[in-house]
């Protein structure tokens, strides 16, 4: 299936625009991507990887960083457990466990493999806790979200094909009827 990209870009231009104006948004907050190229070129996920998408959804993504201050955080599928692509430095400072592997199209998928390609000192990490997810094309995400994730409507619901969903975390509410939430 021909995509095109730049209304791809268009729409995740929309998206990101959409993320930048949400209240939660935090520099130095995680913000994980789940991606299936494959899906959002219409095809089965895993199945038609396209290192073309992954390249301008990443120049997006980075731009989005650029602008907001997030820590960007690429989650691989499952060939490589759902491990996370992060900067070397982001994974020492928070003490995340690095893993001994390398993702590439077939065995963690092209938007994974050209994010570890990408980013200046890429690392592989076993598990993050991110504080906003983003989930295109049914990833399964939810297992690198902090408790509590809440979901994000907003007005983009596909990227070319595939399904989008959108997180974000609060903090756990405790104490019972006696405990204050509000400053």
């Amino acid at each position: 299936m021909h995509m095109d990209l730049e209304q791809l870009r268009q729409d995740m231009q929309k998206i990101l625009a959409e993320w930048k104006n949400h209240s939660s948004i935090q520099a130095g907050n995680v913000f994980l991507i789940g991606c299936s190229t494959s899906e959002i070129a219409g095809e089965h996920i895993g199945s038609a990887g396209s290192g073309e998408i992954a390249e301008m959804l990443f120049e997006e993504l980075k731009a989005f960083q650029h602008e907001t201050g997030v820590v960007l955080a690429f989650q691989c599928c499952e060939h490589l457990n759902r491990s996370v692509v992060v900067e070397r430095s982001v994974a020492l400072a928070r003490g995340w466990t690095i893993v001994s592997a390398i993702p590439h199209a077939k065995a963690g998928g092209s938007m994974a493999a050209h994010a570890f390609r990408s980013l200046d000192h890429a690392v592989l990490v076993e598990f993050v806790e991110a504080d906003y997810g983003m989930d295109i094309g049914d990833t399964l995400i939810g297992m690198h979200l902090k408790h509590v994730a809440v979901p994000l409507r907003l007005g983009i619901k596909s990227l070319g094909q595939a399904h989008v969903t959108y997180a974000y975390t609060r903090p756990k509410l405790i104490g019972g009827e006696r405990a204050l939430y509000e400053k």
